[in-house]
């Protein structure tokens, strides 16, 4: 199974100056943020309310609670928001106040109404086209975010949680490791 593509800090630079050129700029980055900041999946991304995402109060949440409908593998999941993307939400909200009046309804629309999964993996083609991104897929963020993790020194049953799989060996499957990584690692052995 060919995996998508992990993306580099200067592709992620460039996809998110590539957003702030399409016509839907404030939009096109925060979904691009679910996918690179907490590793959300398209199905996820499309079928988020702003309940989902804003508390009673108006504030962000810091865990997105998805239902069984919104995930795949329909089971309720529990999504970890960082600060930076907190940042992002709240700066998408103020762009877009209209939203918080309408808790229920979808955080996130095209012209024509809501997303589905497969509307948003054709923005991620689109953008990553724009960006002239080779081999990359509306996965591509969430392996990306896998990656940071790992590559991060955070252990791996956390990551799992943090990727919501069942097993163990399926996160395994999304870290990317290159040569560089295996020479560090042999390099902080001594005797």
């Amino acid at each position: 199974m060919k995996q998508a593509k992990v993306l580099n800090e200067a592709e992620i630079r460039h996809l998110l100056k590539v957003c702030e050129l399409t016509r839907y700029a404030e939009r096109n980055r925060l979904i691009v943020m679910f996918s690179f900041l907490c590793g959300m999946r398209a199905c996820e991304i499309a079928n988020l309310r702003v309940s989902n995402v804003v508390s009673e109060q108006n504030s962000v949440l810091d865990l997105i609670v998805l239902n069984a409908e919104q995930t795949k593998g329909s089971k309720r999941q529990t999504v970890v928001v960082s600060k930076q993307l907190k940042k992002e939400i709240l700066r998408f909200l103020a762009k877009f106040p209209h939203l918080l009046k309408h808790r229920d309804g979808f955080l996130l629309r095209t012209q024509k109404g809501s997303f589905s999964s497969q509307t948003i993996q054709n923005l991620f083609r689109q953008l990553y086209d724009l960006a002239n991104i080779q081999q990359a897929s509306s996965h591509s963020g969430r392996r990306t975010y896998i990656s940071q993790l790992a590559n991060n020194g955070i252990a791996v049953p956390i990551i799992q949680k943090l990727a919501r799989h069942s097993s163990l060996s399926a996160t395994q499957r999304y870290i990317e490791v290159d040569e560089s990584k295996l020479f560090n690692a042999v390099n902080t052995v001594s005797v």
